[in-house]
Formats: structure tokens, C-alpha cells, sequence
């Protein structure tokens, strides 16, 4: 029995990518304009790397808050405990001239804790998190060169799931805009040793899947899997990203 995401969509081929290149319809998703990753004619570029589209899942709260620090509870200033984890996204866009820095987008990141839990949210076990809590939850507008930055945890796991982070990026945000919704994965190796660690060890790893044993890590998730480096006292990785609207 599944217990979170459904998978929607499928990889584009290099040929289907072209020819949406060249598409002046709209697609939607979610009752909103989507946008499409493709590489078109300049898929050489590093920040213009194709990326499928995923399923938001059923955790998504919309009005999130503008911070790039997403560990803490506003409310009373506790911070999630786990390994910390920088994450920066570099977002394009790609149009008939090329590829360029997109400002202005609004990029939301939201994961469960070190345990699998949800802020706001009943996870998969029936505990509940506390009601209004908002950890690991945000977003952030990206800059003149297309940058958002993020400092959160290693997420951890739950039923059903591999090990992954949800993200949604927004143009023109003064209006209902597009959007692009995807996640975020992590190499199984990596990820065996932050589960043997504190505080992800006190929930073992015995049932947690891998990613090739996940249904959504499969359609292409190959491509949305971090380079991840250690950094401080925790882990970073550069998330590249090109966007064409459609």
C-alpha cells in the first residue's frame, strides 16, 4: 500500500524536449500554468540541465515563510535537530536567445525531520506534529544571478519513501504564475551513514527504501539526485536548474 506520493507525469525524450523547445501552447499542472525543464539547443550550459517534473505529494502548505534558515519553529524559536544541509539552487531560463540567470522566482522547499515526521501534518505512523509548527518549511526568491540559498537537515525517512526533499519554484509572483514541481534525492551510500548517525539512528534504517526500491525515485530521479559534499559540520550541494515557459 502507498503511502504518499502518486506518480504523475514521465521523462521527456531528447526528440519530445525539441520539440516542446518550439511550442507556443500552454501546458497546466495543479490548475496552474507549468513550467518545463528542458536543455533545447543549449543543454551544454551547467545551468541549464533538464530535470523532470515529480508529484508534489500530499504535504505541501502553501504560504510558507520567506527565510532561507527553514530549521527553526518561528513560534518559539526550537530548531529541528539533525545534520545541517545547504542547499543552492541556481535557476535559468531558456528562450530563443539562450540561457540566462532567472530573478525573482520564488523557490519553496519543504521535507520531513530526522525521524519522518511532517510539520502541521499527521505522518504515517499516527503521531501527529504539533499543529501550526512550521519546521522545515520556506522559501526564498532567487537573486539577480538566479540563486536561492537554503540551510535545513538532512532529511530522514519514512514508510514507503526514499529519502528525499520536495520543491516547487514560482515565477511572477504578483499573479497566480507558473510553476514547476519536483524532488530532490540523495545517494543511498550517503544517506546509510546519516541514518547510523544521531538523531536518525534512534529510528533504524531496517525498513527504510532505497531508491531504486521507490516508484517516483524511478521516474528520473537519476536526475534529480544531489552531488552532495561535506561542509562544516554538515553537508551542501549546488542544485542546477534551466526552466522554459510554456
Amino acid at each position: 500500500m502507498r503511502h504518499d506520493d502518486e506518480r504523475v507525469g514521465r521523462v521527456l525524450s531528447r526528440r519530445e524536449a525539441l520539440a516542446l523547445m518550439g511550442a507556443a501552447s500552454a501546458s497546466m499542472l495543479g490548475g496552474r500554468p507549468a513550467l518545463a525543464a528542458f536543455p533545447g539547443r543549449v543543454q551544454a550550459l551547467p545551468s541549464c540541465i533538464v530535470r523532470p517534473r515529480q508529484t508534489a505529494g500530499p504535504y505541501f502548505v502553501d504560504g510558507q515563510l520567506e527565510r532561507s534558515d527553514i530549521r527553526s519553529d518561528p513560534t518559539d524559536g526550537s530548531v529541528s535537530k539533525g545534520a545541517p544541509f545547504r542547499l543552492a539552487f541556481h535557476v535559468s531560463r531558456i528562450d530563443a536567445d539562450g540561457c540566462a540567470p532567472l530573478p525573482g522566482a520564488l523557490v519553496h522547499l519543504w521535507q520531513c525531520d530526522a525521524l519522518g515526521v511532517y510539520s502541521g501534518v499527521e505522518d504515517l505512523e499516527g503521531r501527529f506534529d504539533t499543529v501550526g509548527q512550521k519546521f522545515l518549511r520556506g522559501f526564498q526568491p532567487t537573486d539577480a544571478d538566479g540563486i536561492a540559498r537554503f540551510t535545513t537537515i538532512y532529511p530522514g525517512w519514512y514508510e514507503g519513501r526514499t529519502v528525499h526533499i520536495h520543491f516547487t519554484i514560482r515565477t511572477d509572483p504578483s499573479s497566480d504564475g507558473r510553476e514547476f514541481i519536483s524532488q530532490l534525492y540523495f545517494d543511498d551510500s550517503l544517506t546509510d551513514r546519516v541514518m547510523d548517525a544521531k538523531p536518525y539512528a534512534s529510528r533504524g534504517r531496517d525498513r527504510a527504501v532505497r531508491n531504486l526500491q521507490d516508484d517516483i525515485y524511478l521516474a528520473g530521479g537519476d536526475q534529480l539526485l544531489l552531488e552532495v559534499e561535506e561542509d562544516d559540520d554538515g553537508y551542501a550541494a549546488r542544485f542546477d536548474i534551466g526552466l522554459q515557459i510554456v
